[in-house]
């Protein structure tokens, strides 16, 4: 019995089994096994499957099944063996047998057709089957269809699927020999990790963190960050330290400063998390940072306006209560610096992804710590500026 019967018979084992039984098995198995036969599932039982191989990895097996964990490079580690191939000169009678003889024909999706072993087309199963016998591949095949090639980094072929909607991809080496192919469903499913995992590494979570991960090594993945998110809020509390005459003379100014910082945060965060999904979808590529730029300065000044105009009105109904001096213009100031730390936190939203991007850092890892101590300083050093300036 061959190798490739006896994981075709293991893949129907496999259907029966629960996902966690299944997993249980098929982490003894070798890495490429494991893509082969989960890459002959269906995609929901898969991903049920895959979700469990974590939690029943050995530790010294934690690298063996890093392709099941949204860790691959590259397309060729995500791979699985060509399922159907035929020269173009193929029939359709010829092409029809040969999916009848195979032991994996409900796994074929589509034949790839070869001129000298390259890559030069792709048949549907409905155009083949629709087709006369006589006809031969080239007849009826997608001409220069696309196709991954080997090297292609996991995070560029995202960004393809995204606008390229097959059930299966092509994978060609340099001569554009088919090699492997990709399902979509592995696809989509790095795009859904990718999406998930930013909420997480916004505030300093690795991305290979899981709920089962050891305490001393979550420790050391989530530390650092909290030492840098240490030290840029020591430079926050320096801007506000140098105002300090201005808040002891203008008691209620202490009372806006969470206000100023929360609203700021939260608008830089929306404009964070719309820059972060673009470059994970890969929309970023082509379009304008300065347009993206222009629209969450726009939104910045409307929604720092909307809730400043509230902002002002509560300064000087607080202002009036508590005795402050010129009530009036310590809303006007709330309101400004409402208005210019929304613009900002906005700016800073879009700016601070991108530049960790081109400096090759993952533009997800700990941005909002950034972020944070941006829109403070500029939020709250701005309110204690034109208090200064305008009512002192």
């Amino acid at each position: 019995m061959t190798q490739s019967m006896e994981l075709t018979e293991k893949v129907e084992h496999i259907r029966d089994l629960t996902a966690l039984d299944a997993a249980e098995e098929l982490v003894r198995l070798p890495a490429d096994d494991i893509q082969f036969i989960l890459s002959r599932l269906p995609a929901s039982q898969a991903v049920a499957i895959a979700s469990h191989l974590g939690e029943v990895a050995a530790p010294e097996s934690a690298a063996s099944i890093a392709v099941l964990s949204g860790m691959e490079a590259s397309i060729g580690e995500l791979m699985t063996p060509v399922t159907a191939t035929l020269p173009q000169s193929t029939t359709v009678a010829e092409a029809l047998a040969f999916m009848v003889k195979s032991a994996d024909v409900t796994e074929i999706s589509y034949i790839f057709a070869t001129e000298d072993d390259h890559l030069v087309g792709v048949v549907g199963m409905r155009d083949l089957i629709l087709s006369k016998p006589s006809e031969v591949l080239s007849d009826i095949m997608v001409r220069e269809p696309f196709a991954f090639e080997q090297d292609t980094p996991v995070k560029d072929a995202v960004s393809e699927v995204l606008y390229r909607h097959y059930r299966m991809y092509p994978v060609v080496d340099e001569q554009r020999r088919v090699v492997g192919e990709v399902r979509g469903w592995k696809l989509y499913e790095r795009i859904a990790t990718e999406l998930s995992a930013q909420a997480g590494s916004q505030y300093g979570v690795a991305k290979e963190e899981q709920i089962n991960t050891p305490v001393l090594v979550a420790f050391r993945m989530r530390h650092p960050w909290l030492q840098v998110n240490l030290l840029t809020a020591f430079a926050a509390a320096f801007v506000v330290g140098m105002f300090e005459s201005t808040i002891t003379q203008i008691v209620a100014l202490a009372a806006f400063l969470p206000v100023l910082a929360g609203q700021s945060g939260n608008t830089g965060c929306q404009a964070l998390a719309i820059t972060l999904r673009g470059i994970t979808l890969g929309q970023m590529k082509g379009y304008p940072v300065s347009r993206l730029l222009r629209k969450e300065i726009l939104l910045g000044a409307l929604n720092g306006a909307a809730v400043g105009v509230i902002a002002g009105i509560a300064m000087f109904a607080y202002a009036l209560a508590t005795d402050a001096a010129s009530p009036a213009m310590l809303g006007l100031v709330i309101l400004i610096a409402m208005i210019g730390a929304c613009v900002g936190s906005g700016i800073f939203g879009v700016t601070v992804p991108l530049v960790l991007k081109r400096f090759g850092a993952d533009p997800a890892t700990a941005s909002s710590i950034f972020l944070t101590t941006f829109t403070d300083i500029i939020g709250m050093g701005l309110m204690l500026f034109l208090a200064t300036s305008m009512v002192l």
